[in-house]
């Protein structure tokens, strides 16, 4: 028998991909997303004529019958509806909030009220740890650099809610792990870092590595806030839709656990002053670019350490940063006539 999933958030980039690979993995997969984001549409076009026969919930996470329908026997449910972005958060926190902490405690309710108790995997984020302003930082010449923490930050890293974003996220990081504890849910929880790849319509305060592409594509100009120098460890989509499927086939280890998931120590790079360069290559052209001041909360560096979930999942990275943008800067290239909306 098919085990019955439902994503939530499923039209959108991550879950799109992930939808895509499940459904190829042969699960029984549904997907649940208010379709209020630009390409939740597209993406949802694709996969149904991919897979015709998918489901399809339109609804929203705000929305208690919702939840409770949604989850209504599903053997696994995979949390990513969220409001993603830091400064849209610090504008209409409210908003942020409802989606992020109340809409994950709708979810877990309903599947808490549920005869089943399903797997939940919940895509949180590493701004749970703040702006870490107690790591000692050193600048070189085309990024800043962890001074001791040379294979990143682990679980083990205080958590410091910064923006209402990080509080928000957090808050629904602690639930999820507390439903385990408290009401022997199985859960999961992914501290993900910068996930990037193909269907995902990045914008100027959110998915930064697509939105730089999307935008000289269309001839846009480019904004960097702070000076460049942020490093980031990134994660190539497919990577990361593969590892939810192993912490559902090991959910007896993966139970209960937090795991920090990025590209790592191997995959970094910085948010300008190196990705910079690559697109000068990609696009053949020199690139005019304009700096702004620092946003809230913005970390100088974030490299995760990926060990742990490494160790008990058996679970690395198999796309490199180059590999990885260079997919990314294609597929744009020939789909240009998604973005149409962008212009």
């Amino acid at each position: 028998m098919q085990n019955k999933v439902l994503i939530t958030g499923g039209a959108g980039f991550i879950g799109s991909n992930l939808a895509d690979y499940l459904l190829r993995c042969d699960y029984d997969v549904s997907i649940f997303d208010n379709f209020v984001r630009e390409g939740t549409k597209s993406n949802a076009d694709w996969l149904i004529q991919k897979y015709p026969l998918m489901k399809i919930i339109t609804g929203d996470v705000r929305n208690e019958k919702d939840m409770l329908m949604a989850v209504k026997d599903k053997d696994i449910v995979i949390h990513l509806a969220a409001q993603v972005a830091v400064t849209t958060s610090v504008i209409d926190p409210r908003t942020d909030f409802d989606i992020n902490a109340l809409g994950t405690f709708n979810l877990l309710e309903a599947v808490r009220k549920n005869d089943r108790k399903p797997i939940v995997i919940f895509a949180s984020t590493n701004k749970v740890y703040g702006g870490m302003e107690n790591v000692k930082i050193i600048e070189k010449k085309s990024r800043y650099a962890y001074e001791n923490l040379q294979l990143g930050v682990s679980e083990k890293e205080p958590l410091d809610f910064h923006s209402p974003y990080g509080c928000s996220k957090g808050a629904a990081d602690q639930y999820i792990r507390d439903y385990e504890r408290i009401y022997d849910i199985p859960t999961v929880v992914f501290r993900q870092s910068c996930i990037y790849g193909p269907r995902q319509f990045g914008v100027e305060d959110q998915g930064w590595v697509a939105w730089f592409i999307i935008a000289l594509t269309l001839g846009k100009k480019i904004t960097v806030y702070g000076d460049g120098k942020q490093v980031r460890d990134i994660l190539y989509v497919e990577d990361l839709v593969r590892l939810f499927d192993i912490a559902i086939r090991k959910i007896k280890i993966s139970r209960g656990k937090i795991y920090n998931v990025g590209g790592g120590f191997k995959n970094t790079i910085s948010v300008w002053h190196e990705f910079g360069p690559i697109l000068t290559k990609l696009f053949g052209r020199k690139i005019p670019v304009n700096f702004s001041d620092w946003r809230p909360g913005d970390q100088k560096v974030f490299i995760s350490d990926i060990r742990y979930v490494e160790k008990e999942l058996g679970w690395k990275p198999k796309f490199g940063v180059t590999d990885g943008i260079e997919k990314l800067f294609f597929w744009v290239q020939n789909h240009k006539s998604l973005f149409k909306n962008f212009i």
